[in-house]
């Protein structure tokens, strides 16, 4: 008998059932081809699908069956029971003589024989011990199979008949290469940016019609390397393009699963703990390891991993460790506010801030300071912070007792004399009362006092922003007086000591050791 030929329009209709996730064998019978046929065709394009493969069953596997079988005699119910495969088990009892199939048929023509001497339907079935939906089916001559019924004329009728267009599973699952992705994340929508299913299916058809990669990419608003990298990379069937395909290729790559970069030991982890515990921040670590491993590629790593790895990846104590090590010590993060958001509120000038130097401003000319206090539990006790707007060097004033005028100033003078007069220029404060003794700090120092406005801290930024970094080492609510100038004098070379994203990450000591060294 010649082997029966199929058309070209069945082919592509079996494609397209195929593109779009359906199985090969309900897809065959929907376009009228045999299973077979569409394997071939499968491979013939260069596609991979899931074929079921044999049970091997063991001996011991096999007594077992006969073993029940000898008590049950019912061979569907003893293979549901053990897991086996059920045609399976109906050809070892055929070929061991213990079931045949002729009783079967036997029931089936001797219910045939009764319809035909005129006994009602219901009536042989309970003569034959029959099923009443089983006796229907004899009467129509309707044949049952796995999955479906064929009825006297040709007629198919599937149980499930979506199953045709895809693999209806709870969860829905799709084939792709080899392996299931869950079907949401093939329909999930996730940026502009990517390829929806609908640019696929337009790409396809402007292909087809045999315009360029130039010409597709005009007609659908995408960049050409956007088009032809597409059709390089998900582009797997000798057939062509198949959009559906594609789309799910695509969604596999993109959920592939990736390790930490810091969830595994190396020197790499090791590094960003270490400068952690000496309150790095995550960015002056990411930066500075381009400094100290110019050649090392594999000792980068982004600020928002660091910060990745401690507020998602590490857990109870680790992340309570980890935490604290930041400036703010948060161990969840908080939702910026929008800076346009924020309320800056300027009241009537008491000091003359324009006044100051132009030089000031341009931070050209190192020696310019910012100051400020900062204040611990009660406001009982305080520590004066000063910081060179240039280098962004740190220097901090003791003050055991108290903070009035008099204690500031001569905390500050103290604090000011270790430096050379070169830099000791101008020095910018706040309107707090505890700098009423500015004009004889002046006198000390020879270095003018500029005032900001009322309520603008964002005048002297560069003093605020240390006074932040400061609470690492001096909390709120904690008494500040226990810290004599020795403490406070660590505080600052360890802060000091710190890259700094405004310096091109070089720290405040280096800039000050190149000012200080001559030539």
């Amino acid at each position: 008998m010649p082997a029966r030929k199929y058309t070209e329009e069945q082919r592509s209709q079996f494609m397209a059932l195929i593109d779009r996730g359906g199985s090969v064998r309900a897809a065959a019978v929907s376009v009228g081809v045999h299973p077979d046929r569409g394997y071939q065709w499968m491979r013939q394009a260069g596609l991979s699908t899931p074929r079921s493969t044999q049970r091997r069953y063991t001996p011991e596997e096999k007594a077992e069956f006969f073993r029940r079988l000898a008590v049950s005699r019912n061979v569907s119910a003893v293979a549901h029971e053990l897991g086996f495969n059920r045609v399976t088990c109906y050809a070892w009892a055929h070929k061991a003589g213990i079931f045949t199939g002729e009783y079967a048929d036997a029931k089936r023509q001797a219910f045939l024989a009764l319809r035909r001497e005129g006994i009602s339907r219901r009536a042989a079935a309970s003569r034959l011990g029959v099923e009443a939906h089983q006796a229907l089916d004899w009467d129509k001559g309707i044949r049952v199979f796995a999955g479906g019924r064929v009825h006297p004329d040709g007629r198919v009728v599937l149980y499930r008949p979506e199953e045709v267009l895809a693999n209806v599973r709870n969860p829905r699952t799709a084939w792709v290469q080899g392996e299931r992705v869950p079907l949401r994340q093939v329909e999930k929508v996730i940026h502009a940016r990517y390829l929806s299913l609908v640019e696929r299916e337009r790409l396809k058809d402007l292909t087809t019609a045999g315009l360029s990669i130039r010409q597709v990419a005009a007609e659908m608003g995408r960049s050409p390397s956007t088009i032809s990298r597409e059709l390089r990379r998900n582009t797997v069937s000798t057939s062509g393009y198949l959009p559906h395909t594609a789309h799910r290729i695509s969604v596999k790559r993109r959920q592939r699963s990736r390790t930490a970069k810091l969830a595994v030991d190396g020197p790499l982890r090791e590094y960003v703990s270490s400068k952690l515990k000496k309150r790095w921040s995550p960015e002056q670590i990411s930066h500075r390891l381009r400094r100290d491993f110019p050649h090392d590629q594999d000792m980068r790593v982004s600020l928002e991993t660091i910060y990745q790895a401690i507020y998602v990846h590490a857990h109870g104590e680790l992340r309570r460790e980890l935490a604290g090590s930041l400036r703010r010590g948060r161990v969840r993060r908080k939702p910026h506010r929008d800076p346009q958001a924020r309320t800056r509120r300027f009241v009537d000038e008491m000091t003359p801030l324009a006044q100051r130097p132009a030089e000031v401003d341009t931070r050209s000319v190192p020696g310019h300071w910012e100051g400020d206090l900062i204040l611990g539990a009660g406001n009982g006790s305080a520590v004066a912070t000063l910081v060179e707007r240039n280098t962004r060097y740190t220097l901090l004033g003791h003050l055991p007792l108290e903070r009035t005028g008099e204690a500031v100033r001569d905390s500050l003078i103290a604090t000011l004399a270790e430096m050379p007069t070169t830099l000791r220029r101008t020095l910018t404060w706040d309107q707090g009362a505890e700098m009423s003794e500015h004009r004889g700090f002046t006198l000390a120092t020879n270095m003018a006092v500029y005032f900001c406005d009322r309520a603008s801290p964002w005048q002297r930024g560069s003093n605020e922003n240390t006074n932040g970094l400061l609470r690492q080492y001096l909390p709120k609510r904690t008494n500040l007086a226990l810290h004599d100038a020795q403490a406070l004098a660590a505080i600052a070379d360890e802060l000091n000591g710190r890259p700094r994203k405004a310096l091109d990450w070089d720290t405040p000591t280096e800039r000050m050791a190149a000012l200080l060294t001559p030539g």
